[in-house]
């Protein structure tokens, strides 16, 4: 089994994945490079710089490992990867005050691995941790983690009734948002002002509580419809998941005319943009101010 997951690093995502065969970790290396240059185009950075290091070696540069991660837009693309060793090499060819640090969080990460094998519920403990350091409340940490179990119970379902492909998950996932948001996860990604070129901008890290309850309604309901119907393959799960996005959907229409208040908003958790002298130093697309969308009576 290989499994994917999002390590924090001085609470920066880096896209990681964990080869159980091999008993190794693999890192996405333009989410390392944007960590430790803060380029705002850490793609073209390392395009150039492989560039560099293939014409130095007079060959190409045979480390890296091709590995499908999840991308901004929520889908699966093959991403540059490297494992510990092949970054260890990298990172003294890319000059920055974050290079031993970083070294130090590599080394911090395979030894906590060992231990996620030999007890899992450290791997809980220690996602919980992690949001914590972003400031998440309690109430939000525990609805994310159980979204994140009712999600992956749902992608269970698909992989085991005839729905493999990457592309396929992300079609029936957004077929569910829209049906109960009343927009696409690009949408709502937009609506947030998250990058979409950045893919450790994950649309559910920046859910408030209340879309987090509603998405996981959405997917649990479905996953349950899908169940009682035997659903398989693409089209099946599909209907399952308009049918189990229209119950959350009424459920958040009822909530929304009984307060008055929208349930998909704005609301982000982006951090506020560095200024010097009163002139920002980056330009991300944030907006942590709360704009609800108009309701809808029923």
């Amino acid at each position: 089994m290989n499994d994917h997951h999002i390590k924090l690093f001085e609470s920066v995502n880096v896209r990681s994945h964990w080869d159980t065969a091999q008993e190794k970790w693999y890192f996405s290396v333009v989410d390392v490079v944007q960590v430790l240059t803060d380029s705002s185009i850490p793609k073209r950075y390392w395009s150039d710089l492989r560039r560099k290091l293939e014409k130095e070696s007079g060959q190409p540069y045979e480390e890296i490992v091709r590995l499908k991660m999840s991308s901004a837009d929520g889908k699966s693309r093959e991403t540059d990867t490297a494992d510990v060793q092949t970054l260890l090499r990298l990172i003294q060819s890319i000059p920055s005050p974050k290079a031993e640090p970083f070294k130090l969080w590599l080394a911090k990460v395979g030894y906590e691995r060992m231990q996620e094998i030999a007890d899992p519920a450290q791997s809980l403990d220690r996602a919980r941790e992690n949001w914590q350091k972003l400031g998440r409340s309690e109430k939000w940490i525990q609805q994310r983690m159980t979204g994140q179990e009712t999600r992956n119970k749902l992608t269970d379902y698909w992989q085991t009734h005839g729905v493999e492909k990457s592309d396929e998950f992300a079609l029936l996932t957004n077929i569910i948002h829209q049906e109960w948001a009343g927009v696409s996860v690009k949408e709502h990604k937009a609506l947030k002002t998250l990058d979409k070129t950045n893919s450790t901008q994950n649309l559910r890290d920046h859910m408030s509580e209340a879309e987090l309850i509603f998405t996981a309604l959405a997917e649990l309901s479905t996953r349950q419809i899908a169940v009682k119907q035997v659903a398989q393959g693409l089209q099946e799960n599909a209907k399952a998941g308009v049918a189990g996005g229209r119950v959350a959907k009424r459920a958040k229409d009822d909530l929304e005319q009984q307060t008055g208040q929208a349930v998909v908003t704005s609301s982000n958790f982006l951090p506020p943009v560095k200024t010097v002298a009163g002139l920002p130093l980056r330009f991300p697309r944030q907006n942590n101010r709360v704009k609800a969308t108009k309701t809808k009576k029923v």
